[in-house]
């Protein structure tokens, strides 16, 4: 089992809001950009930030149920 990273980061003012730099290094790891859109999710552990849209596996797992049903149906409209 690998044994996570401590980065340390400081909470700053930012207008009416705050937020976290993060260290370069995390950022390149990741491939995390300048005005990307991340989502923090809360655990038991803390706070987990992540570049993935938990609506988006829910909203595919939607469409992956409407594609075995219908699946003659969209065969028939992609001819």
């Amino acid at each position: 089992m690998d044994i996570p990273s401590v980065k340390k980061t400081t909470i700053r003012a930012i207008g009416n809001s705050a937020g976290a730099t993060i260290p370069k290094v995390l950022l390149e790891k990741y491939n995390f950009h300048e005005g990307d859109t991340v989502f923090l999710l809360e655990t038991e552990n803390g706070i987990l930030l992540s570049p993935y849209d938990p609506d988006f596996e829910t909203s595919m797992g939607f469409y992956q149920e409407a594609s075995k049903m219908y699946r003659n149906a969209l065969k028939e409209l992609a001819k």
